[in-house]
């Protein structure tokens, strides 16, 4: 019949689809292990095909050129960042409780080696911080997401009434990030996770200082 389909054709298709699936994610899960510890330039296309035993053919089908595969280490790493320090936070409505949440499940995402270098997008901003190109770019909109989502969080406190009206949101979102990547570069360098700890203190003890009466007996309650 005219415009028909061969029987078998589309699960086959699906097939072939699926186990390139797979395969991405399993080139993935490696390489951004890989790029946590030893940066996005150690990532090459011939280097996974031989650590996963797979043929470079193949993941050059899937990726192309190294600069993609760089780009979509950093996009694989943005969903399971999301995916450990932001989506627990669904259930939580705004306040100061919700911000101190995210700071410790950043730090759980890091204490924990998520990725095997500590925290993924600290290592590779380091990394490409001084470069120009589509992948210093990706990593660059990785950090300014990340310190607009805290920012949004404070904000989102402050107008709960459990922030003071004239809190820095900038201000106080610059110094919880730096307390948190402290904690993970000195974790990182040293093998210390007391550093963890340390950073929770600062950071807690900073939101109770810009905290109202109401959010600090929020913090309270979660202590």
């Amino acid at each position: 019949m005219s415009g028909s389909t061969p029987s078998g054709t589309g699960t086959k298709t699906d097939g072939r689809v699926e186990r390139g699936n797979q395969t991405r994610r399993l080139v993935l899960g490696r390489t951004m292990d890989i790029a946590s510890v030893e940066g996005l330039e150690g990532l090459s296309l011939g280097r996974i095909a031989t650590e996963l035993e797979l043929s470079k053919s193949g993941v050059f089908a899937l990726f192309g050129s190294k600069e993609e595969l760089q780009l979509a280490t950093v996009r694989a790493a943005v969903a399971v960042f999301a995916d450990r320090v932001v989506a627990p936070l669904n259930d939580l409505p705004p306040g100061a409780r919700r911000v101190r949440e995210l700071c410790r499940n950043w730090l759980a995402y890091s204490s924990e080696r998520v990725f095997a270098g500590g925290c993924f997008f600290y290592a590779v901003s380091a990394e490409f911080d001084a470069r120009t190109g589509p992948v210093h770019d990706a990593v660059a909109r990785t950090r300014r997401d990340w310190a607009a989502y805290v920012e949004g969080a404070l904000t989102e406190a402050r107008a709960a009434g459990e922030f003071a009206e004239d809190l820095d949101v900038e201000q106080l979102a610059f110094e919880v990030i730096a307390l948190m990547e402290a904690a993970n570069a000195q974790s990182v360098l040293f093998g210390d996770p007391g550093t963890y700890a340390r950073a929770e203190r600062g950071i807690t003890a900073r939101l109770l200082a810009s905290a109202t009466e109401k959010g600090r007996e929020a913090l309270a309650d979660e202590a």
